[in-house]
This record gives C-alpha cells, structure tokens and sequence, in this order.
C-alpha cells in the first residue's frame, strides 16, 4: 500500500508540477525563437454556427470590418440551424461576407469542412461566435506566418469572469493562467500540443479536412499541421476575449465535452500515438496523464486510508486527503462565502478530474455522435474547444 501512494503521488506530482517544470527548462535554456515580420497574405475567416440567432449580427458585424486590408472574405457557416440563424445569414448583404447554409446539423467539424472548401484565401483563421479580437490582434498573428517554418498560429486568449461563482472562475482564472503558461513554454521550445478553438490561424496549403464529427479541431488541426514538418506557435500579443461558461456546472460539462474528445481525437487519429507525432511526449504529459490522474488521486486517497489503520503518520495524510476533497465537494454544494472561496481551487481541481472519468463514460457509452453530449443553452451547441 505504501508503494500504491508513492507511485500514485509521482503519477500526479509529474502531471501538475513535473512536467511543466521540465518544459520551463526547455523553453528557457533550449529554445527554439520564430521570426516575425509584417505579412499581408489574403485572409479567408472561417466560422461555423448553429442556433445562434441573437448574438450573429454583431459577430458578423465585428468579423466583417476587422482588418479589412488582410480579410479578403468571412465565410460562415450555418450547421442546420432552426432559429433564425440560416434567415440572418441569407439576408444580410456585405461585399465580404459568403454565406454557407447546411439544412441539416451534422457537426462544427464537418461545417468547418464546407467553409475551408468554400476559402480562397492563403491563410485560413478559425474563430467562433463568442470571441472578439482585439485591435491590431490580427496583425500580430499573421506576422508569425513570415517564419516559412510556421505553419499555425493560436492568439492569446483573456477569459471574461464576472458574475462567475468561484470554482467556474478558479478554472477560467487561475487554471487557464496555468494551462497558457505550460503552453507557451510548449511553443517556445516547439509546439503546443493543441491552441484555442475560437481564434486561430494556419496556412491554407497545409490544412486538412477534419475527420467526421472529431469534437477537438483544436489540437487535430495543430498536431496535423506539425505531421508534414511545421510548427504550431502563440503569440501573447494577438489578444482575443472570451466567456466560458459562469457556472460549474456548465463548466463541468464543457471539460467533459472536451476530456472526452481526447479519447476520441487518439481514436480516430492514432497516429498521435506514433512517431509521427513529434510532440508525442507533449502529447501524453501534457493532455493524456490528465485524463488518468483521478485514479491515482483516489489510490492516493484510499492507500493512505488503508495504511493509517496501523499508522499515526499515515492517518494523518488519509485525515487530510479527505479534508481537502470535502472541503472541495462542500465549496460546490454550500454557498457560504469564506469557505466558498478559499476551497475554489479545490473545488476546480474536484471538477477538472471528475470530469475527465465522466469524459471515458461518454466516450464509451454514448450512441450517436460525440459532439452532442454538450447543449448549455438547451440546443446542441458546439462551443469552442479548449482542454
């Protein structure tokens, strides 16, 4: 049992601290810099849609005067919407704007498919109906593209918390500081394992057709891209905004949305899991550990419970164990204002694992495709991906 702990404390240890460590090194004393420089390729923006009625026209608005020197065309996509959305689209009139009405749902990466066939332009950006790109945020990410070596290239994402409970702004706070940090040190060194879903840009020569109903585009997309000899960067000074979920539980079933996704995206790729994959040690540190680290928190739990039957030392590890995940649970469940905000780390942390086994669940046991287990809004939604 003694063993059981230790090596469940190192699994964990290595996933949370360990391996970020290691590529904080790497990204420091062996770093790979890509150049920048003004780059004014045609842009195509490419956005795929469903049920979005109300918050369209000023996206379609915000997309259609960003940067038109560089956005030659703003494809949307209208994924089988029945609220407007597809009558929106038809009737709004812009010199740039093609629209693209799909009559029936068939998922965000196969409305993507039709809006890359549909682009012309030599770099294509990938955004979602949320996000709002930050003056001169456009041109920062194309200058990336003047290095011949890139070949994609994902902004810096600011997530709006107000009116958050504490764990839903613990995890859109401090976790995705912590998750952006790991991945521009990912960059720095060569590439992150994937980038943010709703603002992101790669080279029309290199993009590949999204395998039907994949849910993370995100990190396929990148990792494909890194397939054929290219890099996959961040750059902190394209800045785009964006509002997850403000509620844990609507957060909750976005990470499962997207847990789960990462067992589908070595399911249907699983060249990922091949040399093929040059950031295959990436890959698994960073993303696949995650999705075993609830078990050994729970060996964890239970060894050290087990141990301390006989044991002062160990009862007192066990005690505070269970401290520290009622503490987590009552955060969730009792409103109390201390109590909630000093556990909201805890609580984020209870979320995060719990939904990566609620992630294998759906995985495994869902009929029909993938991308519907998540719906914040009553409708399948696809919101954009990012683990």
């Amino acid at each position: 049992m003694s063993l059981v702990f230790w090596l469940s404390f190192a699994v964990i240890a290595y996933t949370y601290v360990g391996y970020p460590a290691i590529m904080y090194l790497l990204s420091r004393f062996a770093p790979h810099p890509w150049r920048k420089a003004p780059f004014d390729a045609p842009v195509s923006i490419v956005m795929a849609v469903h049920n979005v009625a109300e918050r369209l026209p000023q996206q379609i608005e915000h997309l259609t005067t960003l940067d038109p020197d560089r956005v030659h065309e703003v494809i949307i996509v209208s994924d089988g919407s029945s609220d407007g959305t597809a009558e929106i689209l038809s009737h709004t009139r812009h010199p740039r704007l093609r629209s693209v009405i799909l009559p029936e749902q068939g998922g965000k990466a196969a409305a993507l498919n039709h809006g890359i066939a549909a682009a012309s332009g030599e770099i294509l950006l990938f955004i979602d109906i949320r996000p709002k790109v930050a003056s001169g945020a456009l041109a920062e990410l194309m200058s990336n593209f003047a290095d011949p070596t890139v070949g994609c290239v994902a902004g810096e994402l600011v997530l709006n918390t107000d009116g958050h409970d504490a764990a839903a702004s613990a995890v859109s706070g401090v976790y995705w500081r912590y998750e952006q940090w790991i991945r521009n040190c990912e960059a720095a060194f060569d590439s992150p394992v994937g980038v943010y879903g709703g603002f992101y840009a790669a080279r029309r020569s290199l993009v590949k057709p999204f395998p039907a109903g994949i849910i993370l585009d995100d990190m396929f997309q990148p990792l494909s891209i890194l397939r054929q000899g290219y890099r996959s960067v961040l750059d902190r000074s394209a800045i785009v905004t964006d509002t997850w979920p403000g509620k844990v539980a609507g957060e909750f079933q976005r990470k499962i949305r997207t847990l789960a996704g990462n067992f589908q995206l070595v399911s249907m790729a699983p060249w990922t899991l091949s040399p093929q994959n040059r950031v295959l040690f990436q890959l698994v540190s960073h993303k696949l550990l995650r999705l075993v680290v609830p078990y050994f928190f729970l060996l964890m739990l239970l060894s050290a419970t087990w141990l301390g039957i006989d044991s002062t030392a160990w009862r007192i590890v066990a005690l505070a164990q269970w401290v520290f995940w009622l503490a987590a649970l009552a955060a969730l469940r009792i409103k109390l204002p201390v109590i909630h905000r000093i556990a909201s780390a805890a609580s984020a942390l209870l979320v995060l694992n719990a939904a990566a086994v609620a992630g294998l669940y759906k995985f495994l046991f869902t009929t029909g495709p993938l991308w519907k287990i998540w719906s914040p809004t009553g409708r399948t939604t696809e919101p954009a991906t990012s683990s």
